[in-house]
C-alpha cells in the first residue's frame, strides 16, 4: 500500500528556504564564477573568491548549527547579519554572480534585524547588488556610470521594500495564527471547565430530581391513602355507630354488613395503591360505570339523592386520567356527605371534543374558598388533593361556594384516548 505524503505548508516551505537556501545560493554563485572567471572583469586576484566563500560557508554552518532560532535583534542575530553582509560584498567585490548569495540580506533583514534597523540592512544590500550589477565599485567614469549604478540602486531598493511588505505580512501572518491557537487553547480551558461544572450540575440535578421523586411518591401514597382507606375507615365507622344506635336487628345487621363490605373494599384499595394500580372499581368498568356504581354506592350510604348525566360522545380515556377524574369524584362525594351534610348531589361528566369535565354540585351547607383552614387543621388532602391530582395530568380543578349556597366543583382535564 503506497502512502502519499502532504505536502509541506508555507510555514514549513519558508522554514525550509531559510536553513537551506544560503548554501544553495553560495553553491551556485560558486559554480558561476568559477565558469565565468576567464571572462568577466573582477577585482583582486583569481580565485581570492574561494577564500571568500569558504569563509561565508563556515559562517553559514556556524549559524544554522548554534543560532537558528535566536529572536529577531539578538546580539548573534545582528553578529551574523553584519558579517555576511560584508563577506558578500566581498565576494561580488571579486566577482558579480556571487550578487546571487548577496540576495539573502533582503530576506534576512526581516528575520535578523530590529525594526529600526531594517531599512538600513536593505540599502546595504541593495548597494551591493546595485554595483555588482552595474560594473563593480566605484562606479565607472562619468555620468553614465553613476546614473547606471543610480538606476540599479534604485531598482533594488523597490525590490527590498516588496521583501519587506512580503515578510511584514508573513509576520502578521504568523501572529494571527498565534493568537488564534491561544485563543482555540482559552476556549478549549472555558469548554473544559463548563464540562465540569456541567457534570457537577448534572450530579446536583440527579439528587434533587430523585428527592422530588421520593416526595411525590409519599404525596401519591398519602392522597390514596386519604382517598381509599381513610374513606373506607369513616364509611365503616358511620355504618358501625348506625348499626349500634338502631334497635332494629334487620336495619342492624345490615349496617354491620355494609361495614364489612367497605372494609374489604378499603383493604382491596389499599393494595392497589401501595403496587401503584389504578382504582378497582376501574378494572372492569370504563368511567362511567364506574362513577354510575359510586354514584348509586355513596346515595345509599349517605341517604340522600345523587345521580349523575353523562353529555357528549363517551371515548376510552387514558388509565390515569380515568383513575383521576374517578378519584376527585369520590373526594367531592366524601366531602358533601361528611362536611357539606348535602341531601341532593348531582355529578355530570362531560366528553367536549378535546377534553373532559367531570362536576359535582351540591346543596349542602358550602363554604368560603378562601377562608379555609390550613390542611394540618383538618389533616385531610381534600380540596389540595383534588388539585394536586388533576395537575399531574394537565388539568385543572375550579371550587365554587358560599356559606349556605352549595359546593360545586369543576375538573376538567385533556382528552387523552387509552393507547
Amino acid at each position: 500500500m503506497t502512502t502519499v505524503s502532504e505536502p509541506p505548508g508555507p510555514d514549513e516551505r519558508g522554514e525550509q528556504f531559510y536553513r537551506w537556501g544560503p548554501y544553495a545560493l553560495l553553491a551556485v554563485s560558486a559554480l558561476l564564477a568559477r565558469v565565468s572567471d576567464p571572462f568577466v572583469p573582477t577585482h583582486g586576484h583569481r580565485g581570492q573568491d574561494l577564500a571568500w566563500g569558504a569563509a561565508a560557508l563556515a559562517l553559514q554552518l556556524w549559524w544554522h548549527h548554534s543560532h537558528r532560532t535566536a529572536a529577531p535583534g539578538t546580539a548573534p542575530g545582528l553578529a551574523y547579519y553584519a558579517v555576511r553582509t560584508a563577506l558578500a560584498f566581498a565576494l561580488t567585490w571579486v566577482n558579480p554572480f556571487y550578487s546571487i548569495f548577496a540576495v539573502m540580506g533582503y530576506f534576512d533583514s526581516g528575520a535578523l534585524l530590529p525594526p529600526r534597523l531594517r531599512n538600513a540592512g536593505m540599502v546595504l544590500t541593495a548597494v551591493t547588488m546595485a554595483g555588482s550589477q552595474s560594473g563593480g565599485l566605484p562606479p565607472g567614469p562619468g555620468v553614465a556610470g553613476w546614473t547606471l549604478f543610480g538606476g540599479v540602486f534604485i531598482l533594488h531598493c523597490g525590490l527590498g521594500l516588496l521583501f519587506k511588505n512580503l515578510a511584514d505580512r508573513d509576520a502578521r501572518r504568523a501572529a494571527a495564527k498565534a493568537a488564534a491557537i491561544a485563543e482555540l487553547e482559552r476556549t478549549n480551558a472555558r469548554l473544559e471547565q463548563a464540562l465540569q461544572e456541567n457534570a457537577g450540575l448534572h450530579a446536583q440535578l440527579l439528587v434533587q430530581a430523585r428527592e422530588a421523586g421520593v416526595a411525590d411518591e409519599r404525596s401519591r401514597l398519602a392522597a390514596e391513602i386519604h382517598d381509599t382507606i381513610a374513606q373506607g375507615l369513616t364509611g365503616i365507622i358511620t355504618q358501625l355507630q348506625a348499626a349500634t344506635d338502631t334497635r332494629d336487628p334487620h336495619r342492624a345487621r345490615s349496617h354491620v354488613e355494609r361495614a364489612a363490605g367497605l372494609a374489604r373494599r378499603s383493604l382491596g384499595e389499599a393494595r392497589r395503591s401501595v403496587q401503584d394500580l389504578g382504582p378497582g372499581d376501574l378494572e372492569h368498568d370504563a368511567l362511567p360505570e364506574a362513577l354510575e356504581k359510586l354514584v348509586r354506592n355513596w346515595s345509599d350510604r349517605a341517604d340522600a339523592r345523587a345521580g349523575l348525566t353523562v353529555t357528549g360522545t363517551v371515548e376510552p380515556l387514558h388509565d390515569e386520567l380515568e383513575a383521576t377524574l374517578l378519584r376527585i369524584a369520590q373526594e367531592a362525594l366524601a366531602n358533601a356527605a361528611h362536611h357539606a351534610a348535602a341531601t341532593r348531589v348531582g355529578v355530570t361528566l362531560s366528553y367536549m371534543g378535546d377534553e373532559v369535565s367531570l362536576d359535582i354540585r351540591d346543596d349542602g351547607r358550602g363554604f368560603d374558598p378562601l377562608a379555609l383552614p390550613p390542611r394540618s387543621a383538618t389533616g385531610g388532602f381534600g380540596l389540595g388533593g383534588m388539585r394536586a391530582r388533576a395537575e399531574r395530568v394537565a388539568g385543572t380543578v375550579d371550587i365554587e361556594s358560599e356559606p349556605g349556597g352549595g359546593t360545586a366543583v369543576s375538573a376538567r382535564v385533556p382528552l387523552v384516548r387509552h393507547g
